[in-house]
């Protein structure tokens, strides 16, 4: 967040918050100081056990299901957060998918729309409706998002998930444009890209032993965790972050 913690409250909504990076990001939020919104697509129990853990440190917390990639549930899910802990001055879009690995010329039309609509758009839709209550353009209290994207962006990942890397390619630009659309208006914009991090998204794309299968080819030879990245996702919300925006920083082991 630019300026100081004085003037705006801390209310987060983290987006895919109910497992994984986000779930991290919640509860590193938690202990930072900040009331959080966990924002779930399925599964309610495990979005509400994140939100009960960031109670137990004595933080607000909800969970709000939503789709990100459905305008009408992303508008509805900003609506809860604005009634159920105020005016947002951060947001974490970390929601996204991985399919599982395939070449180009086997992917169907409706493995890419899905793909885009929550990696890319998913990001558009939540960070819109976030800047018109965080600008101060629009009355806000300033705040800072931060975008996930990856490593892949950079890599390709040819022949297992290059609509993946390129939704993520997408994510690098839209943060780079948008913070300095942003800069003047109390709000910065950065990136994250983690490399291979033990977490359950692995399973979801039909590799759940990926990151110990690939930690050989990590420079500092193992997987990364999910409170390592939320490490770095909340260093890049805190003030100790005050002049860095457009930022992409890399969680990857050197890869």
């Amino acid at each position: 967040m630019s300026g100081t913690a004085q003037e705006r409250p801390k209310i987060l909504l983290v987006t895919g918050g109910s497992r994984g990076i986000g779930a991290a990001c919640a509860l590193r939020a938690a202990r930072e100081g900040w009331d959080v919104a966990v924002n779930y697509a399925r599964d309610a129990d495990a979005a509400e056990r994140v939100a009960a853990a960031v109670r137990e440190q004595g933080r607000r917390a909800i969970a709000v299901r939503a789709d990100v990639g459905d305008e009408a549930d992303v508008q509805a899910m900003f609506a809860a957060v604005d009634e159920g802990l105020g005016l947002l001055t951060g947001l974490v879009n970390n929601a996204g998918i991985v399919a599982h690995a395939q070449r180009l010329d086997a992917m169907s039309l409706e493995r890419l729309r899905r793909m885009f609509d929550t990696n890319i758009l998913g990001s558009f839709l939540c960070a819109r409706e976030a800047v018109r209550r965080m600008s101060m353009l629009h009355g806000g209290f300033g705040g800072g998002i931060v975008n996930l994207s990856s490593a892949a962006s950079r890599l390709g990942s040819p022949s297992q998930y290059v609509d993946y890397a390129a939704s993520k390619g997408a994510i690098d630009t839209f943060t780079i444009g948008l913070a300095r659309e942003l800069a003047a208006e109390g709000i910065r914009v950065n990136a994250v890209r983690p490399g291979i991090i033990d977490t359950e998204i692995h399973a979801s794309g039909g590799e759940p032993d990926r990151a110990r299968e690939l930690a050989p080819m990590v420079p500092m030879r193992r997987a990364g965790s999910a409170d390592e990245v939320a490490a770095a996702v909340l260093w890049l919300l805190s003030d100790a972050a005050s002049y860095t925006t457009g930022a992409l920083l890399d969680v990857t082991g050197g890869r």
